[in-house]
């Protein structure tokens, strides 16, 4: 889960240490996550009980994520966001955003959009928290309210060769199957050879009937490593065994 070390440098009050608590102070918390998850998570609620404040909390929000309680995680972000005055917009954007990615990880994509909404008004000019709403509403099957993020975004960073793929996917599901070719033209004369956009482009050119243009696209996506190179694998696979490839 991408962010979640942001708020380590969000300059949080500093805290009395805490007399009876497991952990003291939020760089101690931290590290216990990064061992001990379960114990840094009670520790953290020892010192959020005994004044520990944004820090404690923050911190139980990273433990509970590393114990795979998305929800719980996500939740306490939420709060924390909404609840503390002395932050600026920046800070509480990254909280949201924060919880937002939370929610994604426990496949609630519906929280997840309302987490990264709040999180874009905060900070509408941040191009990562566009893009993680996008993927929130391509989760929910909203493609045009994908497309719109991910056409905001690039208006911002025209470069991005990774979200003209998203948006390329995006209007493909609503039928804009011209502007889709045209996402993945730019984004492959950005990036030549560019694993994501080989597989979308494959995926166009097999629902097109191409399946010899496909298999030539995936074979080169495949070539590589990462998530796009294991999708492209699977389409091979598929193709071999007369299955339909992957959306």
């Amino acid at each position: 889960m991408k962010k979640f070390s942001l708020l380590a440098c969000l300059a949080l009050v500093p805290l009395p240490a805490a007399a009876n608590g497991t952990v003291t102070d939020y760089a101690q918390c931290v590290a216990l996550v990064q061992t001990n998850p379960a114990q840094a998570e009670a520790g953290a609620r020892v010192w959020q009980n005994e004044d520990g404040g944004a820090a404690a909390i923050h911190c139980r929000a990273l433990a509970l994520t590393a114990l795979k309680r998305y929800a719980e995680a996500a939740h306490t972000l939420d709060d924390l966001a909404r609840g503390r005055d002395f932050m600026d917009n920046l800070k509480r954007a990254a909280l949201y955003d924060q919880a937002g990615n939370a929610w994604m990880l426990a496949g609630m994509a519906n929280n997840a959009a309302q987490s990264f909404s709040a999180a874009i008004a905060q900070s509408p000019n941040d191009v990562d928290m566009l893009v993680d709403r996008a993927r929130a509403r391509a989760m929910l099957k909203d493609w045009s309210g994908a497309d719109a993020d991910l056409g905001s975004a690039l208006l911002k960073d025209q470069n991005r060769a990774d979200l003209l793929v998203l948006r390329a996917s995006a209007r493909w599901a609503v039928g804009r199957k011209a502007d889709a070719a045209t996402d993945i033209v730019r984004a492959l004369a950005l990036y030549p050879d560019y694993p994501a956009a080989l597989v979308e482009r494959g995926m166009m050119k097999y629902s097109a009937g191409d399946t010899e243009g496909a298999r030539k696209d995936w074979k080169k996506a495949a070539s590589g490593t990462g998530a796009a190179a294991d999708a492209a694998r699977r389409n091979l696979e598929a193709m071999g065994t007369e299955q339909k490839p992957a959306q």
